[in-house]
C-alpha cells in the first residue's frame, strides 16, 4: 500500500485514464486524497494546476463516509462519471476499499454506488443518475456547425443539450465544434448517432457520441460518463434493450457498458489505467468542513 506522506501539506494523488483498456487513451482524471476538508478555492487552484478535464477530491468525513467533489480547470461541476470511476480505482489502489464490495460515495448529486470488479483487473462500475430528455427545436446554426441534418434536439435538467445526427456523418472526423457553439450549447453538447464499428467487452457498440463543453473550460471531453448515463435510457427505449454499449470516438477514444437501473439511474462499467501515482505538494488546503455539507448520500 502506498504510504501516507509524512508532510501534512503533501497528499497522495494519481492520474487514471478512465474508460480505457490501456495507456494513452480514454479520459484522464487526477484523484487527490484529502486528510482534511479542503476549501473550494484551494481545490479549484490545484485542479487548475493539474489541468485535467476533471480532478476528483476524496475526503473521509467524521462519519466515516467517503465524499467526492469534482473540479474542471475553471469550475466545480455537480457530477462527473469518468473521474468517479478513477476515484473508485484510486481507493482500491491505495487499499482503502475491498475489491468487490459496493461503496456509496457522498456527492453534490447524492449518493453514488461504486464497485471495483473482483474478476476483471482494472475494471470498476458506478451508478449515475440520469434525467429525462426534453425535446426542443434545434438552434438553426447547428446544422452548419455539425455539417449534418439534425434528427433531434433535447435539453436536460443536468444542463447538457443533446443532438442526434445522421449516421452518415463520420463522427470521429468532426472538427471545430467548440469554438462555434452558442448559448446554452456551450455548457455541454452531446452529439450522438446510432451504431459504431467499435467493440467493447466483446460486444458491438449500439451508439456513439462526442461531448463538447467550452463553457465549462473543456473544449472536448474524451470519454464522458455523465453524457452516456444521460442518453442511455433514450437509446434503450429506441432499441428495446436494457444493456447497451456506448462508444466515444474522440482523439482519446473509449467507451462503457450501460445497464439501466431502477429509479432512472444507469450503471456504467469500464476499465481504467493508472498512468502515474505519487503525491502533490500544494500547501495548506484551508480547512473548511462546512463547505463539504453540499455532499450527501441521499
Amino acid at each position: 500500500m502506498p504510504e501516507l506522506p509524512s508532510d501534512p501539506t503533501v497528499r497522495r494523488a494519481l492520474l487514471i485514464e478512465a474508460f480505457a483498456d490501456g495507456p494513452l487513451c480514454g479520459n484522464g482524471a487526477a484523484v487527490v486524497e484529502l486528510q482534511e476538508a479542503a476549501s473550494p478555492e484551494w481545490m479549484q487552484a490545484l485542479a487548475g494546476s493539474l489541468k485535467q478535464s476533471e480532478t476528483a477530491f476524496l475526503w473521509l468525513n467524521p462519519r466515516q463516509q467517503w465524499c467526492i467533489r469534482w473540479f474542471t480547470p475553471t469550475c466545480e461541476v455537480p457530477l462527473c462519471g469518468h473521474a468517479t470511476l478513477a476515484a473508485t480505482l484510486a481507493l482500491q489502489h491505495w487499499n482503502l476499499v475491498p475489491v468487490g464490495d459496493e461503496l456509496r460515495l457522498a456527492s453534490r448529486s447524492g449518493g453514488l454506488a461504486v464497485r471495483v470488479d473482483p474478476q476483471v483487473r482494472g475494471a470498476a462500475s458506478l451508478v449515475l443518475p440520469s434525467e429525462p430528455l426534453i425535446h426542443e427545436q434545434a438552434p438553426s446554426y447547428l446544422r452548419q456547425v455539425l455539417d449534418s441534418d439534425v434528427l433531434g434536439y433535447w435539453r436536460s435538467n443536468l444542463g447538457y443539450r443533446v443532438v442526434l445526427v445522421d449516421s452518415a456523418l463520420i463522427l470521429r472526423e468532426l472538427r471545430g465544434v467548440s469554438e462555434r457553439l452558442e448559448g446554452a450549447d456551450r455548457h455541454g453538447l452531446v452529439v450522438m448517432q446510432a451504431g459504431s464499428s467499435a467493440q467493447l467487452f466483446g460486444q458491438s457498440c449500439d451508439y456513439q457520441l462526442r461531448f463538447f463543453a467550452p463553457g465549462l473550460g473543456i473544449e472536448e471531453d474524451p470519454v464522458t460518463g455523465s453524457a452516456h448515463a444521460l442518453v442511455a435510457p433514450w437509446w434503450a427505449d429506441a432499441l428495446g434493450k436494457s444493456t447497451l454499449h456506448g462508444w466515444q470516438p474522440s482523439a482519446r477514444c473509449g467507451g462503457m457498458r450501460c445497464e439501466l437501473q431502477e429509479g432512472y439511474r444507469v450503471r456504467l462499467s469500464g476499465l481504467g489505467h493508472v498512468l502515474w501515482s505519487g503525491s502533490v505538494a500544494a500547501g495548506p488546503p484551508g480547512h473548511v468542513p462546512g463547505d463539504w455539507s453540499v455532499c450527501s448520500q441521499d
